[in-house]
């Protein structure tokens, strides 16, 4: 049976322990992975693995001795609870011995788990799961964590409650970390506001995101947009000893302050503009842009604008200038500009 959507999500939050089998498939290892380690959770306790509850073999080993998948199953652990067994690495080659596992399952043999990379509709693993009647087939797909399963994580850590826009802002989050870091998050957020009556938010989120290197690149066009021309030197020192190209902090410059101008120039008002925006603009960062825009205004940001692409041509051109110097000069001068 296939497994889609919100079913697959509840599946795998709530698993029902009398389906013997389940194939998790995808491209991404690390979503396929993430997924599994949830199954696992749900099906056999945190503890399953050292009370011997789990089982983990790989789809080499099947291949080599078929006899060690029957032997798993069926296999008493030392202490009382679900068992589970892990395949890993499963492929097509496997297919008649899983088959044959699956015709041999009894109710009180351990679950099996079945993970592999990506499968097309004519792989022998996906027929077999997807057509066997109970069980079960999930495809995982690149796709960011929904609202969904982001609530879910939420309650797995034990946070409650969020503020709007705490929440749109783990959205936002969720478009550009793979979901163990999305978790490893929220689990974060969840530990900072232990025992604080209230919902999270947003600055809770701010402060317990991952550090990036667009955090970086954000401090240093705030900078610049803010007229702090003497924090300049050293954030742009940081940025490079990352590995930052200037024409990447080029790019990133024409798109803070294309944003700017967006909102500065929206009718309903800067605020209502850098709400609807997506990605979401949320906690202190959207309270500074939203000064920002305010600040400047739409004709000093059209001549920012401006600046900012005679930098990109000058970057583009045959020029032998140091790019690191043009851009540098660049920001310092709308620094300046932003003084008035």
């Amino acid at each position: 049976m296939k497994l889609a959507g919100r079913e697959a999500l509840r599946f795998f939050a709530r698993p029902d322990p009398a389906r013997p089998a389940v194939l998790i498939h995808g491209a991404d290892p690390v979503r396929v992975a993430d997924r599994r380690r949830q199954l696992l959770a749900a099906l056999a306790g945190p503890g399953a693995e050292a009370e011997m509850r789990l089982a983990r073999l790989s789809g080499a080993e099947v291949r080599r001795d078929p006899a060690l998948l029957p032997d798993a199953l069926r296999a008493q652990g030392f202490f009382p609870g679900p068992r589970a067994v892990h395949l890993d690495e499963a492929t097509d080659a496997i297919a008649p011995t899983l088959a044959a596992a699956l015709a041999d399952w009894r109710p009180g043999d351990a679950t099996l788990v079945v993970t592999a990379g990506a499968l097309g509709p004519g792989s022998a693993l996906r027929k077999l799961f997807e057509g066997h009647p109970a069980a079960l087939a999930a495809a995982v797909y690149d796709d960011p964590p929904g609202r969904e399963e982001i609530e879910a994580m939420l309650a797995g850590a034990g946070l409650a409650r969020l503020e709007p826009a705490a929440m749109a802002g783990l959205e936002g989050l969720a478009r550009g970390l793979d979901p163990g870091e999305l978790r490893q998050t929220v689990e974060k957020l969840a530990l900072y506001c232990l025992g604080r009556p209230g919902p999270a938010t947003a600055a809770d989120l701010a402060a317990c995101a991952p550090a990036t290197v667009e955090a970086g690149l954000d401090e240093a066009l705030h900078a610049a947009a803010e007229g702090r021309t003497e924090a300049l030197a050293p954030l742009l020192a940081r940025l490079a000893g990352q590995g930052v190209a200037p024409v990447s902090l080029c790019i990133a410059a024409g798109r803070h302050f294309r944003t700017l101008h967006a909102a500065a120039a929206d009718p309903a008002g800067p605020a209502q503009a850098l709400a609807r925006m997506r990605p979401p603009v949320f906690g202190p960062r959207r309270d500074r842009m939203l000064r920002q825009a305010e600040a400047w205004g739409i004709a000093r940001l059209e001549q920012a604008l401006g600046l900012i692409l005679e930098t990109d041509l000058a970057l583009r051109s045959a020029a032998r200038a140091p790019a690191a110097a043009v851009v540098e000069r660049c920001l310092i001068r709308l620094a300046r500009l932003a003084r008035g």
